[in-house]
């Protein structure tokens, strides 16, 4: 059997309790007060916030990762086996991360649960249609392209020009073919003819504004302030412009509510939102996270993609906005992955080989070189393959202990929570210490271009970033607009530190170009688009579609 149909197989012989109970007894909710999607999937709605406002907070612990490779490194495997493993030596913890989107499901990645015996269930649901997060913030992106259209079609005031829309449209489906489209063909009924494009949800300036929301008054204001175009005169016009925001509000009224599903061994679980790390800050929503640091003593949340991406995000977007202060971090990495960043043959990552994995540690080093420089301790998570070798761990513990910092071998995909029984405990310790000292990487008040050269050369080793004056302008143009005080959002290739997905390991010495710059004014960041980074991804070779489908008995086959 693969590794796929493992995790698949062990998740359709899970035996969940109802998600009531998981309410009640783990979370001491009253069960009358969720909203079901079944016996195993339920909302909770935000009003019950009020009732736990005067509880203190839990501790809330990162897990981020190296540059991810190939080979896996098994980021939400760790999260959700470490929250399990904190359980098991009898702490209340709660694992709260982002919903699977459909296209890497379909695409390359497939499913994202988990996975062996560290999984989120019920599998098939979660990495499919859920509770119907991902279609309401598809209708809702796609509401505003359609009023938007209408308005130019009728020739509403503001009056906007058609050359210069800049809202697209979204499908939860990767498909390069829409990147670029011509919308309006037919004759005038049919509106104007123009230049549009699709983006995945994942990347929509609506899910990050849903994943950054305090309540839905805060929503529907962020909607509202949506840049959807300009005017001749090159005035911006948003989607409050347009009276767009309050129908797009009713239509995510339920999705802003946080999902409720359980573990593999049934303790409890949030799951929602689903921005990506490479090309959007990459971490579950805030109203989540801030639930789960009510019901819990520590939570465990997993940004995307590497340290350099999603972490860097978590910090200095998610905690600048929510006030959040970390109190600690788990970087992971495997073996056969740390190999691949040195050199190693794919084919040969099950044979010892210390030269490579010497050549590969410098990336994770750097990873949790970054970390520190947050003012947030970390560990090392290494997740183990049964192909590991005592001297390979050896080395990897070795360089970890000459900065400081604590490596730890991880079973739980093999034995669950047991296995992560160690990990839990020095996490545990870390996270009680007090040593974190967070603090975000560059002020509010920094420059624009000043903050993404800051990421560039603190955090990804450049030596400089490229700004056309095209963009340059731009930039200044925020910053005369009221801008400047946003953070960064930089959308880069999650396999490398550099712009260029070949460069594995820990390059330097190598400038960041900045190809566009777009505002994000309801999602309050400014987001920088580098290299050759995409925000709808293309289908790979061989889709991960091809393999799913239906058994004779009508069961889900493939979705891993």
């Amino acid at each position: 059997m693969t590794q796929s149909s493992i995790n698949l197989d062990i998740a359709s012989r899970a035996t969940l309790r109802p998600i009531m109970d998981v309410a009640q007894q783990s979370l001491g909710l009253d069960p009358n007060r969720i909203e079901l999607f079944g016996k195993n999937k339920a909302k909770i709605p935000l009003s019950i916030r009020e009732a736990l406002k005067e509880k203190p907070d839990g501790k809330l612990i990162l897990v981020t990762a190296i540059s991810p490779t190939k080979a896996g490194e098994g980021k939400t495997t760790t999260s959700i086996g470490l929250a399990d493993g904190l359980n098991y030596i009898g702490a209340k913890a709660l694992v709260a991360i982002r919903e699977p989107s459909l296209g890497p499901c379909f695409g390359m990645k497939g499913g994202a649960c988990g996975g062996g015996y560290a999984q989120v269930a019920p599998m098939a649901d979660i990495n499919l249609h859920f509770t119907g997060d991902f279609h309401a913030i598809t209708a809702a992106h796609n509401l505003l392209a359609a009023m938007v259209d209408n308005h130019l079609y009728w020739g509403h005031k503001p009056l906007i020009d058609p050359r210069r829309v800049t809202w697209g449209r979204v499908l939860d489906v990767n498909d390069r073919s829409l990147r670029s489209v011509v919308t309006g063909i037919g004759g005038k009924s049919n509106g104007f003819t123009r230049e549009g494009r699709f983006d995945i949800t994942a990347a929509s300036e609506v899910m990050a504004i849903l994943c950054l929301a305090a309540d839905l008054k805060d929503l529907e204001r962020r909607l509202g302030n949506i840049k959807v175009g300009r005017t001749a005169e090159k005035d911006m016009v948003f989607a409050k412009d347009i009276k767009a925001e309050g129908a797009m509000t009713v239509l995510l009224k339920e999705a802003l509510n946080p999902n409720l599903v359980q573990t593999l061994e049934n303790n409890p679980a949030l799951v929602h939102g689903g921005p990506f790390g490479n090309i959007a800050h990459g971490c579950n929503s805030i109203v989540a996270t801030k639930l789960a640091l009510k019901l819990a003593e520590y939570v465990v949340t997993e940004a995307g993609f590497g340290a350099d991406l999603g972490a860097e995000k978590f910090f200095n977007i998610k905690c600048r906005k929510a006030g959040l202060k970390p109190a600690c971090a788990v970087v992971v990495a495997t073996i056969k992955a740390l190999k691949l960043h040195g050199g190693g043959l794919e084919t040969q990552l099950t044979r010892e080989d210390l030269p490579a994995l010497k050549q590969g540690l410098p990336n994770l080093l750097r990873h949790l070189a970054n970390v520190k420089k947050f003012g947030v301790p970390a560990v090392v998570a290494i997740n183990q393959f049964t192909s590991d070798t005592p001297a390979e761990l050896d080395l990897v513990k070795q360089a970890c202990q000459e900065m400081g910092v604590r490596m730890v071998v991880s079973t739980h995909w093999a034995d669950g929570g047991k296995g992560a029984a160690e990990l839990a405990e020095t996490v545990k310790q870390l996270a009680d210490s007090g040593q974190s000292q967070f603090t975000p990487l560059y002020p509010d008040a920094m420059p624009l271009a000043e903050k993404m050269r800051t990421i560039a050369c603190e955090v990804y080793g450049a030596d400089d970033v490229a700004i056309p004056q095209t963009v340059q302008a731009r930039l200044t143009e925020l910053e005369k607009n009221g801008y400047g005080h946003f953070p960064v959002c930089m959308a880069k290739t999650q396999y490398s530190f550099s712009t260029d997905p070949a460069l594995k390991g820990a390059p330097s010495g190598f400038t960041v170009p900045v190809r566009e710059v777009r505002l994000a004014m309801g999602a309050e960041f400014v987001v920088a688009i580098t290299g050759d980074i995409m925000t709808m991804p293309g289908l790979p070779r061989v889709p991960a579609a091809e393999a799913i489908g239906l058994d004779e008995y009508g069961h889900i086959s493939g979705l891993f």
